[in-house]
Parts: structure tokens; sequence; C-alpha cells
């Protein structure tokens, strides 16, 4: 059933209404929407004033590559057990927990590399409100379990199955996959998360699917992803 993007606003704001800082989760398959979702809403929200909404991607937690060599990981990133979920559940405790004070810095992912870069996303102290997104929020093994406690709410992305394999197949090519190569990581390692994100659906407290009435949503044209040389924000591959 298709949601309004008012409406979607209106919820976001809500969230921060209250004393403490909220923490918006926006999860999904990989190619689903998640990003575009949460830059459409951090941009619709910050429209009217000084900026009080921040975007926090999860891509900032994958492993360096020289980490998943060392542990044989690397033919798979972007799986569970590529990312220091740890490290992000504890981000998002923190900035839950200490509102005021200093910038508090998350990593951010810079899509040509394919490398985590420290301390590129700042979250200043007036942000009363922050959408993060990504694969595996909704997860609920090991240091994931974790990471649900942190946020007060968590949406889900959808998207149909042929668009989505679409798009995950033209971002890999976007930024320097081969067609074949792209077209294997899709259907082989990113086909597999996101079979394990699925089975995730259950545990979230909204379903987006269809946004109507405003910017592009999880159904609309092809995502905003970073350009090669920008550290994107993307949540997760």
């Amino acid at each position: 059933m298709p949601i309004a993007f008012a409406s979607l606003l209106a919820r976001a704001r809500a969230l921060a209404e209250g004393r403490r800082r909220a923490v918006l989760g926006i999860a999904g398959s990989p190619g689903a929407g998640k990003s575009t979702l949460a830059e459409n809403l951090v941009r619709a929200l910050n429209a009217d004033g000084p900026p009080w909404v921040a975007h926090v991607p999860m891509d900032g937690f994958h492993l360096a590559d020289v980490e998943l060599d060392r542990l044989g990981r690397r033919d798979r990133k972007g799986a569970p057990d590529t990312f220091d979920a740890a490290g992000y559940a504890a981000l998002l405790r923190r900035l839950r927990e200490e509102p005021d004070g200093d910038v508090v810095y998350a990593p951010g992912f810079e899509r040509v590399w394919e490398q985590p870069v420290a301390g590129a996303v700042p979250v200043p102290p007036y942000a009363r409100l922050v959408v993060t997104e990504g694969n595996y929020l909704l997860l609920g093994t090991g240091a994931w379990a974790r990471v649900r406690t942190q946020l007060d709410e968590v949406w889900f992305c959808e998207l149909d199955e042929p668009e989505r394999i679409r798009r995950l197949i033209s971002r890999h090519e976007r930024f320097g996959k081969g067609h074949e190569e792209a077209v294997a990581w899709v259907l082989g390692t990113d086909r597999r998360n996101a079979e394990l994100v699925a089975t995730t659906r259950g545990r979230a407290d909204l379903v987006v699917r269809d946004v109507v009435g405003g910017p592009e949503g999880p159904g609309s044209s092809p995502r905003g992803d970073a350009r090669p040389g920008q550290v994107g924000a993307d949540g997760g591959r």
C-alpha cells in the first residue's frame, strides 16, 4: 500500500519530540533504496531552518580490506561478519546517551576504494534526530542484536526484486566492476545477504514500499549514490 512522504516526515518528526536525541533506523536489502529514503528525509526535515537531523550510515563500519584478507572474508564483503557490528552499536548508544557537548564523528565509506573512512560524518550536538540505515539493523544474532536496542524505530525498505537487482548491478558497474563481475557479485554474495535481510522484515515497525507525494523513495528512480571520489552515505552493499 502506498505511503505518503508527508506521513513519513510526520512520523520522523514525532520521534524527536522527547527530551533526548532519537535515532531512526532504515533497514532493507542491498539496493532497496535505504540511502535514497534516508537522504530525502534528512533533506526535507532540515529544509525549513537550521539543520537538526543527521545522517549516519552503517557502511562506515565495514572492516577494511586488509582485515578481511587476514580473516579470509574478502570474497564475501558485505556479509554480517564483515562489519564491526559492536562498534556500530556502541556509536548508536553514544549518539543516544550523549546528545550534548562535543561533535560526535562517525566513519564514512568511500565507494571507489570500497574502504571505510574514519571521522568522515560529523553529528553536531544540536542534532535531535539521527537517521541511520543499513542492511542488518534488525538482525538478531551476535553483536547485531545490540543495534536494535539503540533505535527508536526501524523502517524496512522494499523494492520489486527485478528492479532491485537491476539497480544493484548498475551501482557496481558505476563504481568500477565490469558487467559480468557485477552480475556475478549481485547474484552471489549480494543475493545471500539479501535473503538474510528479508528474514528480518517482520521485526520492523513500518514497511516502506511505495512512497507518493514527495521526493523519490524505494520504488522510484535510481538512487543518488555518491559519485566516484566522494565518501558515500550508502547503507549496505
